[in-house]
């Protein structure tokens, strides 16, 4: 989850300076749209929450003295 919040806080200022150079390819949404602005990062905080709390919960079922059995 840090790696993901690294990302967005290094990847908000650099679509931020970059949207400029990129409004050509953009229809129908202006280059520093707010909503956008806040929507992306939000879902993508969102599926890094997810893809790192399912495995956790996921290993926080598991018996370790069965699984160092195993090993």
């Amino acid at each position: 989850m840090g790696l993901a919040v690294i990302a967005v806080a290094l990847g908000l200022p650099a679509s931020w300076a970059v949207a400029k150079f990129s409004a050509s390819f953009l229809y129908g949404v202006r280059p520093h749209d707010p909503m956008t602005f806040a929507a992306v990062p939000l879902f993508l905080a969102t599926i890094a929450f997810l893809a790192c709390w399912v495995p956790a919960r996921r290993a926080t079922s598991v018996d370790p003295q069965a699984a160092l059995r195993r090993e």
